[in-house]
């Protein structure tokens, strides 16, 4: 399911226009972009934990010479599946 699909499914359940449908997804995804920026981990009891993780500088290799390249250190955003999304996938 892409983003499209998603508004389209939230305006069929709520009834609702597809442009609200829109600026409802817009706000929660900003709202956890948000969260993440300010507290590192945003916790939506059922679904699941998102959390930013700090990644180590490392060295990898370029895919079509095989020469060593530098990696950068970096955060990323990981997400662990809370109890009830885990049963019902």
């Amino acid at each position: 399911m892409n983003k499209s699909q998603l508004v389209d499914h939230v305006a069929q359940e709520l009834r609702a226009s597809r442009l609200g449908a829109s600026r409802l997804v817009d706000t929660v995804l900003a709202g956890i972009q948000k969260g993440l920026r300010e507290d590192n981990c945003v916790t939506i009891a059922g679904f699941g934990t998102f959390e930013v993780k700090a990644r180590k500088a490392r060295v990898g290799r370029n895919p079509h010479t095989g020469e060593p390249i530098r990696i950068e250190a970096g955060r990323r955003v990981g997400f662990r599946m809370g109890k009830a999304l885990r049963e019902s996938v």
